[in-house]
């Protein structure tokens, strides 16, 4: 006969336990996960190793050295476009646990980077961009020669690098620390270190404004994304563009005036996802500021000749907010520029001031993109239209966020102001047809942080800042859509010309012989100085790069082209004539000659009794004209 047992007592220790599952085995707690395999830890890490995988396995199978008209587009495997979507993915993921684990979307950030621009550096056998052998020539001239000429009329216009030699003597520096043969062994790795260097640059920037760290780590990887411009790679421009974001870096947040914030030291007037403004400094801590800057800002200016005319225009942009009314470091900024201008860099900055007369207001001519052809050919074409897509893409979400986010506009005016102030330059200078790019590049870090804030909504939920379901919806949908068609978009623009970009080895020891057996003082041509070791040995020889001009007369050129050059070489000239397979690339895509227009100039000249061949490779011929 069964026993009678009593009932629990609210309270009672022996309270029979609550319906449920079973308790586990053991009789404990149900077991739980180790971290790294909680459901949410997965998603977030597994991706990461996957798209490495994925980028890894497709190496080997990428075809730059048979590229065709697409450039790289068509020679990526499957597995690396995978990769970026996986990617895409695993970011997406982590911007969950930014706020708790910033870590994790700084490691995706780092692998986009080296996912799309580290393709170059791991698989080419020779330098990308055959242009950027010349700053090695420059190292080299500075390593074997140990001394620096600024006020002598170097050949091929390399006396700009002379003038401002910070970037040249840095990397001399390197070079014999390292121990390596020249720059040209690291020279591919550029984009990717300079890209690591600026990511916690830009998070300091960003973080000045928001508090929001997946707004922040969006605003990174549309940063990397839309920086398909090619000005990161082993040159003055990519060195100086770090040092002016680190010298905005610290102007944004060191030299607040006291009493400039006004309500914006209230929350109730921030965007839920804006940062407070940093502590006021006074006048005393400004001074010292400044001083810390002067090596910065001078660093600037001896690396590159344009850079600190965007960071004047950048700081007096600034100037027009309380908050950063400076105006000492302004012209601290200033007199430090003139000061270089005219004495290192005297000879260019006065030839340049004597061509502005003919530049000054000229807004069409000022703002094109190249010397003066037009992109043929389907990569290039291709390139073009998504390099306009890619402005349009980011201006017009920057746009949306100065209309939906007019709370955050507000607290990051100063960023906005300083993405605008280089747009004015446009007035003034065509830079040899780099302008646009120059202006687009410095305009890109305030686009993309305005870029991520119309995708990532506010982090409020009550109250006035309360985000509506509805915002929600559409964001959670727009960011990884948008992220997608941005990273499909960076592909053309930064791979589609990337045969101009790559120059077999052959094709480099072609030149590299020819210029070494050339004369002292004998003239060097070519159609365009894109081709590998174009400058190679500038100090001691002559350059003409004769094509370089508008299209009209290079087709009054290819009627007769040994007439026309053999009338323009002074009498006594010994001249090369080097025509590589780059060049034949570089001219016609940028449509500086007529189609066929290259074959044609090479059949003319080695027909012609005024030049004999030297050297004729699959890779390019070397003609010598011998003046009468």
């Amino acid at each position: 006969m069964p026993q009678h047992v009593p009932a629990p007592v609210k309270g009672d220790a022996g309270a029979a336990p609550p319906p449920g599952p079973p308790p586990a085995a053991s009789g404990g707690a149900p077991r739980r996960l180790p971290g790294p395999l909680r459901p949410g830890t997965l998603l977030t890490w597994l991706p990461l190793l996957l798209a490495a995988g994925l980028w890894t396995s497709s190496l080997p199978h990428v075809g730059f050295r048979s590229m065709g008209e697409y450039g790289l587009l068509d020679r990526l495997p499957l597995t690396y476009y995978l990769s970026l979507l996986v990617l895409t993915a695993g970011f997406l993921a982590a911007l969950r646990r930014a706020g708790t684990a910033p870590w994790w979307p700084a490691l995706y950030c780092a692998a986009l980077l080296m996912a799309l621009k580290g393709v170059p550096a791991v698989l080419y056998d020779s330098e990308r961009y055959p242009w950027a052998s010349k700053h090695d020539a420059v190292i080299e001239h500075l390593l074997a020669n140990g001394e620096l000429r600024p006020g002598e009329g170097l050949s091929g216009n390399m006396s700009a690098y002379d003038q401002w030699p910070g970037f040249f003597t840095l990397n001399g520096g390197l070079v014999r620390t390292f121990g390596v043969e020249g720059a040209a062994s690291y020279l591919n790795w550029a984009p990717v270190v300079l890209g690591l260097l600026m990511m916690p640059v830009l998070i300091l920037i960003y973080r000045t404004y928001s508090e929001d760290w997946r707004l922040v780590w969006t605003a990174v990887w549309i940063f990397q994304l839309a920086n398909w411009v090619g000005q990161d790679y082993l040159a003055p421009q990519g060195l100086a563009y770090l040092l002016h974001l680190a010298v905005l870096a610290f102007v944004v947040r060191h030299f607040v005036r006291p009493g400039s914030a006004g309500r914006l030291r209230s929350r109730a007037w921030l965007d839920p996802a804006a940062a407070g403004v940093p502590p006021p400094t006074g006048t005393r801590q400004r001074a010292l500021g400044a001083v810390v800057l002067v090596p910065l800002i001078v660093a600037v200016n001896a690396v590159h000749q344009l850079t600190p005319v965007m960071l004047c225009a950048t700081l007096l942009a600034l100037n027009l907010t309380r908050r950063y009314r400076n105006p000492g470091l302004l012209a601290l900024a200033v007199l430090i520029m003139l000061a270089w201008d005219l004495t290192m860099g005297r000879p260019l900055f006065t030839e340049t001031l004597g061509t502005l007369k003919d530049s000054l207001g000229q807004l069409t001519q000022n703002s094109r993109a190249g010397y003066a052809g037009q992109l043929t050919g389907a990569g290039p074409e291709l390139a073009g239209r998504a390099n306009v897509l890619m402005v349009l893409a980011v201006a017009g979400l920057a746009g949306a966020a100065l209309l939906l986010r007019r709370r955050l506009v507000h607290t990051a005016l100063p960023l906005l102001l300083a993405s605008a102030a280089p747009v004015p330059l446009f007035v003034v200078n065509d830079y040899g047809g780099e302008m646009l790019f120059r202006v687009y590049l410095f305009a890109l870090p305030g686009a993309a942080f305005f870029a991520a804030a119309a995708l990532v909504p506010a982090a409020g939920d009550a109250g006035e800042h309360r985000i509506r379901p509805a915002v929600r919806r559409v964001c959670a949908v727009a960011l990884p859509v948008v992220l997608t068609a941005l990273a499909v978009g960076f592909m053309p623009s930064y791979y589609g010309k990337e045969r101009m970009n790559y120059t077999p080895p052959a094709e480099t020891a072609l030149v590299t012989r020819t210029i070494d057996a050339a004369p002292d003082g004998a003239l060097i041509l070519a159609t365009t100085g894109s081709f590998p070791q174009a400058l190679h040995d500038y100090d001691r020889l002559e350059h003409w790069f004769f094509a370089e001009q508008e299209l009209p007369g290079n087709v009054e050129m290819l009627q007769d082209p040994a007439r026309y050059l053999s009338t323009r070489l002074p009498p006594g000239t010994t001249a090369f004539v080097i025509l590589t397979r780059t060049q034949d690339i570089y001219t016609a895509g940028e449509g500086l000659l007529p189609p066929g227009g290259f074959a044609a100039l090479t059949r003319d000249l080695t027909a012609s009794p005024l030049f004999h061949v030297v050297e004729r490779t699959g890779h390019g011929v070397v003609l010598r004209y011998d003046s009468p």
